[in-house]
């Protein structure tokens, strides 16, 4: 499959066709999004079911390798999104949904499927909510960006913190406190996916809103993830 902006983003453009056109752009950005997620949980159930698993998690090295070539990837792409070519960015995103549904294959190990099914219904529930208000709301969401970004550096000391201490009522604040941080994000992140596309696509630059597009849904597909794993700390039962 192919992500490429409509040709009708040649300017000029009614306002009737930029809608509909924003219209088709948002729905592939849900649509690489949800390509991202089945991919890696395609990539979890497969490599949690095979040999994969004890090379894995067998090999701490392996593993923290792993771990570190998704960072680096998430960095390389959100750095260099616009000296990309878009199938050279969807490249990217298609190989690190792969990465991370091999990291991610541990909960298949750690959960019931059950509790695995559970937590991603309720995830994509909340999530589309979310993402719905994110896309409606008329309140300029920008302001309280910075907000955001200090508070997912804290949740992230504080989860850093908490693999020393080991503290239980730690472990539950990180987890209440990151999925109202990135139910926040989701809003914010949808609201500025919008406005940037539409800026990009008023302006007729379609390899611009390609390469966009493609950030939008990393950006959307981190946000699910990250609320996942959290409900399904809140909700799971380890085996």
């Amino acid at each position: 499959m192919k992500y490429q902006a409509q040709s009708s983003l040649a300017l000029p453009l009614t306002e009737v066709q930029l809608g509909e056109t924003f219209a088709a752009l948002m729905r592939r950005v849900y649509l690489w999004m949800a390509i991202g997620l089945y991919l890696t949980a395609g990539v979890a159930f497969f490599v949690a079911n095979s040999s994969l698993a004890l090379v894995i998690f067998g090999n701490p090295i392996l593993y923290i390798g792993l771990f570190l070539g998704e960072l680096a990837l998430v960095i390389a792409l959100s750095a260099a999104i616009h000296r990309l070519a878009p199938t050279t960015a969807i490249a990217l995103f298609l190989l690190y949904a792969v990465l991370n549904g091999a990291t991610m294959s541990v909960i298949f190990l750690a959960y019931t499927l059950t509790d695995i099914t559970l937590a991603f219904v309720s995830t994509a529930t909340l999530f589309a909510a979310m993402s719905f208000v994110g896309y409606f709301v008329r309140l300029d969401l920008s302001r309280f960006g910075a907000y955001l970004i200090m508070g997912l550096l804290g949740l992230v000391i504080a989860t850093l913190v908490n693999l020393f201490l080991a503290s239980t009522p730690l472990m539950w604040i990180t987890t209440y406190g990151g999925i109202l941080l990135f139910i926040g994000l989701t809003i914010f992140d949808t609201q500025r996916i919008k406005r940037n596309l539409t800026a990009r696509l008023a302006a007729g630059d379609e390899a611009a809103v390609s390469r966009l597009g493609v950030l939008g849904a990393l950006t959307l597909y981190l946000d699910f993830i990250n609320i996942f794993l959290l409900i399904l700390r809140l909700l799971g039962r380890r085996r």
